[in-house]
């Protein structure tokens, strides 16, 4: 799938805008991600971290969360923004929770405070995925 260079750029400014509300007093590592749903909306996340490590949030899981608050049901793009200058990519359960609400097709990309760096598509970041269809009851079986 392909998005218009203004609804990227307007994805860009959300997910900035969240990577400053940010909660990361351990890794001082702050992420962003906004996420743009089936009815062209965009809901934005931030990493949010926790003195129990395993138990802290990544940006990407708290924007499809707010994605799916709001009603929306299939991601259609993501853009994950940190610090920069390396380019950041979803962590391996954030390819997978993204899958669980789109197709392979879906548009990963990266970015920074200093704009858009790289994408891809969740299928080259997450081969051979695992998704919802796998799960469906099979008829005359």
């Amino acid at each position: 799938m392909s998005i218009s260079p203004e609804t990227m750029q307007q994805m860009l400014v959300a997910s900035l805008a969240a990577r400053a509300h940010s909660h990361s007093p351990y890794s001082g590592y702050a992420v962003g991600a906004a996420v743009l749903d089936e009815q062209g909306r965009i809901h934005s996340g931030a990493n949010i971290e926790n003195a129990a490590y395993p138990q802290g949030c990544c940006a990407e899981a708290t924007a499809l969360g707010a994605m799916v608050m709001s009603g929306g049901r299939q991601a259609q793009a993501v853009l994950v923004t940190g610090p920069g200058p390396d380019v950041i990519t979803p962590c391996g359960g954030c390819r997978q929770k993204l899958r669980e609400f789109a197709a392979p097709g879906l548009l990963v990309i990266a970015g920074d405070p200093g704009g858009i760096k790289q994408q891809w598509t969740l299928e080259e970041l997450l081969p051979f995925s695992f998704g919802p269809e796998h799960l469906k009851i099979q008829k005359n079986k």
